[in-house]
């Protein structure tokens, strides 16, 4: 493993910053100092940053977060918006979203203290269920249902894999259950402008084996006894 993922994995920084790290020879591998962020290491190496010894703690945690409107999925952000992780208490180890929700989105977000797992988590080779609640102002047609149902193409891009139902209509506004796999960037949302309807609220409700439940926007819980197969 390359030391900057190693540092990365164990919770120390992103490994985009581990390798600022290296470069101002602040990593030293069993006593000498690293110059280079493409070394590799065995995990019985004894790795030190900033004056600190440095393990990866080998047990995946895991945390569910509903995640409010008006907050972006990133660790910085230039225009000094609400980051997920300004919900993350100061004791916290750090911590890694597993995919991200757009900053008009709210609902369930799952951190993870391991990038390997993330990572495998996000592959669309995981077929991991993510569902939605949708409300849109408006009627939608039964014919759009069953085209979107049937794999629609938008743009050159095809989504495959969806399945929507209506949930209930409370004039004006239509909620809907979006159910999909694959989990294309902005998917619902692409799919919503296609058909010209306008989005009032879109909720991630659940994610894999995991569902929303009773969280309040901005509450993070660690979930204990999962498995890592979502």
């Amino acid at each position: 493993m390359r030391i900057a993922k190693y540092i990365s994995n164990a919770g120390i920084c992103s490994r985009r910053d581990a390798e600022k790290l290296i470069l101002k020879g602040k990593v030293f591998i069993n006593d000498v100092l690293c110059d280079r962020p493409n070394i590799n290491v065995a995990i019985h190496d004894k790795i030190v940053v900033n004056k600190k010894t440095v393990v990866i703690e080998n047990k995946i945690r895991l945390w569910q977060f509903y995640k409010p409107i008006k907050v972006i999925c990133t660790n910085k952000d230039p225009k000094k918006r609400k980051t997920i992780f300004d919900f993350v208490p100061d004791n916290y180890p750090r911590l890694i979203s597993i995919g991200r929700l757009d900053f008009m989105s709210e609902g369930l977000l799952l951190f993870t203290n391991n990038g390997n797992f993330a990572r495998q988590c996000e592959l669309p080779s995981s077929n991991i269920l993510r569902v939605y609640r949708v409300c849109i102002n408006g009627r939608i047609k039964h014919n759009e249902l069953t085209k979107i149902n049937k794999g629609i193409e938008i743009n050159q891009v095809k989504y495959n894999k969806i399945r929507v139902k209506l949930e209930k209509f409370n004039a004006p506004f239509t909620w809907m259950i979006f159910k999909l796999n694959e989990g294309k960037n902005r998917e619902i949302r692409n799919i919503c402008k296609f058909f010209n309807w306008r989005i009032v609220k879109l909720i991630r409700i659940q994610f894999g084996s995991f569902k929303l439940a009773k969280h309040k926007p901005g509450e993070i819980i660690e979930i204990n006894n999962f498995s890592t197969k979502l």
